[in-house]
Formats: structure tokens, sequence, C-alpha cells
């Protein structure tokens, strides 16, 4: 396991703070714009997001996203995963304050 570079647990209102930076969050799909080679989705804080890049060609109604903050409301994607489709978004938002607050310590 590569831990030189940790992707950081994210919603939508912490993003900002991690441009340039490798993130990890969970969207649910809202649609793909294939046009645009991109994912728009919920996050888990309610707040709309845009993925980048090219999704696999099936996506279950939530996904977690690895890739680079490229902005404050979009995520170019290195990897996805398929999360099914039932997911508990509030445990996800709250891990991600907790990633990102007094227990950051333990996850980067």
């Amino acid at each position: 396991m590569d831990t030189s570079n940790p992707a950081v647990f994210v919603n939508a209102e912490l993003l900002r703070m991690y441009m340039g930076r490798k993130v990890r969050t969970v969207i649910q799909v809202i649609r793909v714009d294939g046009g645009n080679n991109s994912v728009i989705g919920k996050s888990t804080d309610g707040r709309e997001l845009v993925v980048k890049g090219s999704p696999p060609r099936s996506l279950t109604t939530f996904v977690e996203v690895i890739g680079i903050a490229d902005s404050n409301q979009s995520i170019v994607a290195e990897k996805w995963t398929n999360f099914g489709d039932s997911f508990d978004s509030n445990n996800y938002n709250q891990l991600s304050i907790l990633a990102n607050g007094e227990y950051k310590h333990l996850f980067i």
C-alpha cells in the first residue's frame, strides 16, 4: 500500500481546502454527462459535485471517487468504485468531518 500521497476524506464543503491534492469522496450519481466526460453527483453534505474523467460503463447510485481536487466543486477522478444503491450518506459525511478535525492525525 502506497502511503506517500494519501487521499483525504472530503465532502463538497471541505473540498476547497484541498485544491490540487488527492481526495476521496462518495457521491450519489445524479446524471452522466457523456459530452463533457463527467458525472454530476450529490455529495454526502447535499451539495452538487462534478467528477471529471471516464467513469466505468456501469455506475451504481453511490460511487466513491479518488482523484485530484480541481476546483471547489470538481474532482478529476483517478479511481471509481461502485458502492451500490443503498448507502448511509450521513455517516460518511460525519467521517469526513472527523477526518478533517480533531482526529485528523488518525487519517493522514
